[in-house]
């Protein structure tokens, strides 16, 4: 990417530059999150930090399959079949076709992966006001309650930026 310049010669290459670069942003983000702190913790406890745990374990799956296969060079076997049988590729590589080939459709995974997203989302917000009423019950610290509000925030916050990442990545966006 750093070595594109000049303007892009068409509007579809222009909205494959934004598209990448809204899908760097996002990735990077999701980096940030894991180095946000040295100590990164898992949240542990009751059943929604498991169930959190599972939640993005599954988006991070989801992502890492979408963006292996936009990652796959165009010289692999799956991509001299698809130009021997499409008369070459459109971008983002006809990822349709191969995930189609694996049992999944981009669409599918993409819809997963935002669920996984989402379902972080809600779950965040009944674990934290049940995580924060389990200090006032003697349940918990202050601290403890706070590390397991702020693992599954950063928890959240990885599968969102997984998702958009990946929408972009493969033209879903």
């Amino acid at each position: 990417m750093s070595e594109v310049s000049g303007p892009p010669q068409s509007e579809d290459e222009q909205g494959r530059l934004t598209s990448t670069l809204h899908a760097l942003d996002h990735a990077s983000r999701l980096a940030e999150t894991v180095d946000d702190e040295a100590e990164f913790s898992t949240p542990t406890g009751g059943p929604e930090d498991m169930r959190a745990l599972q939640v993005c374990a599954e988006a991070m799956r989801d992502a890492a399959s979408l963006a292996s296969e936009a990652a796959a060079p165009p010289t692999s076997p799956g991509h001299a079949a698809l130009i021997e049988a499409g008369g070459g590729l459109k971008w983002p590589f006809d990822l349709q076709k191969q995930l189609l080939a694996t049992g999944r459709s981009t669409g599918q995974t993409l819809a997963q992966l935002e669920h996984c997203a989402k379902a972080l989302g809600e779950l965040r917000k009944s674990h934290r006001s049940a995580t924060l009423s389990s200090v006032a019950s003697g349940g918990l610290s202050a601290d403890e309650a706070i590390a397991r509000v702020d693992a599954l925030r950063r928890l959240e916050a990885l599968a969102y930026h997984a998702w958009r990442s990946a929408a972009h990545l493969v033209g879903h966006a």
